[in-house]
C-alpha cells in the first residue's frame, strides 16, 4: 500500500510542477502562489513516505529546479520594471544637470501647488 500511496503523490506533484511551469511561462504568478501551498504539503507527503525509489525522484528534482530557475527569472523581471519605475518617478521629480566641470547638480521640478489668475 505504501508504494501505491508513494506513486499517487509523486504523480500529484509532478502534475503541480507541470502547472507551476505553465503559469511561469504565462506569467500568471497569482497561480504559481496557489499552487505553493499544495506543492509543499505533497513534498511533506512525500517526506514522510519513506521509498527507495531514487529515479522517480531524480526526475522530480529536475523539474523543480526548473521551475526555481523560470521563478528567479521571473522575480528578476520584477525587479527590473520597479528599478525603472523608480527611476521614471525620480526624472519626474527633478532634473540632473551639469555644469562645465563635470559636477552633477539636482534641479527639483516639484510644483508648489499655487496657481495664480490673472484677469
Amino acid at each position: 500500500m505504501a508504494h501505491e500511496e508513494f506513486d499517487g503523490v509523486m504523480e500529484a506533484l509532478d502534475d503541480v510542477l507541470d502547472a507551476e511551469r505553465t503559469a511561469l511561462l504565462n506569467g500568471n504568478l497569482d497561480e504559481v502562489g496557489r499552487l505553493l501551498e499544495r506543492k509543499e504539503t505533497l513534498i511533506d507527503q512525500l517526506a514522510e513516505l519513506e521509498d527507495g525509489a531514487r529515479d522517480p525522484l531524480e526526475a522530480l528534482n529536475t523539474k523543480i529546479k526548473r521551475n526555481q530557475l523560470l521563478l528567479d527569472h521571473a522575480l528578476e523581471g520584477i525587479r527590473s520594471v520597479a528599478r525603472r519605475l523608480a527611476t521614471l518617478r525620480r526624472v519626474r521629480s527633478s532634473l540632473d544637470t551639469y555644469d562645465e566641470h563635470g559636477t552633477r547638480q539636482t534641479i527639483d521640478m516639484t510644483a508648489d501647488g499655487v496657481v495664480e489668475k490673472r484677469a
